[in-house]
């Protein structure tokens, strides 16, 4: 079950520190133009995400961990658009969890750090303050959401009905306290290490679950770009 949001708690108790992920590609858009760069509604889809976390807690340091050879274009793209937000930037490895393993050198211990899909940018400031609270309080905090299509299990040529109630789909940002993910990394390097909530859970830590947006999507296609348009020209 999905845990209520805590009471809310003074934001400043613990240091908090965000990591903003973003090394995708436009294979799956036809484009030549990396999906965070693109733009949405004229501005690039990875500032727009940027901004939510900054408008949360100003005084947060934001780390964006990018891929070396879009380091250049990306601070292009920021002179451009005159984003002056500060945010530390970090070269990202071979994988997802190579790349936040980097940006991870620059946590402490004692701090709150968030890791977030760069392309999420639809991603809500009651969200972020609502897993901020609750890593607070008990350590971690997953946003998921619940399933509204029925789903069936594959096994080989065969397949079955699966209870979709008992499955949530995960979101982030993921919020840890920092010294559970800074001992989590030490593991060995697995594949299945998609996402922080389960490398720690590999490590021996519970993972606490919180409800999640349906807006809070994330930008892989060029149909989504489109929802994503849909849904800002509606708030």
């Amino acid at each position: 079950m999905e845990r209520q949001e805590p009471q809310r708690q003074n934001k400043y108790i613990m240091n908090q520190i965000s990591i903003i992920v973003a090394g995708g590609s436009g294979t799956r858009m036809n484009t030549d133009i990396p999906k965070q760069f693109l733009l949405l509604r004229n501005d690039p889809v990875l500032m727009r995400t940027i901004r939510e976390f900054h408008g949360y807690n100003p005084d947060m340091e934001i780390i964006v961990v990018l891929p070396p050879d879009q380091v250049k274009y990306w601070k292009t793209l920021c002179r451009k658009h005159k984003f002056t937000i500060p945010h530390t930037i970090i070269e990202g490895g071979r994988t997802r969890h190579h790349s936040v393993k980097n940006a991870m050198e620059r946590v402490s211990p004692g701090m709150l750090v968030a890791v977030h899909d760069g392309v999420r940018p639809l991603v809500s400031r009651a969200l972020i303050q609502t897993c901020f609270d609750t890593a607070l309080v008990l350590g971690n905090a997953v946003p998921v959401t619940e399933l509204s299509d029925s789903i069936r299990r594959v096994e080989g040529e065969k397949n079955f009905r699966a209870d979709r109630s008992i499955f949530r789909m995960v979101q982030t940002p993921q919020v840890f306290q920092s010294d559970i993910l800074i001992h989590a990394f030490r593991q060995k390097y697995d594949p299945v290490f998609t996402d922080e909530a389960t490398l720690a859970e590999n490590a021996g830590h519970r993972i606490q679950l919180v409800t999640g947006q349906p807006e809070n999507i994330k930008i892989t296609t060029s149909l989504d770009m489109c929802i994503a348009g849909a849904i800002i020209d509606a708030c």
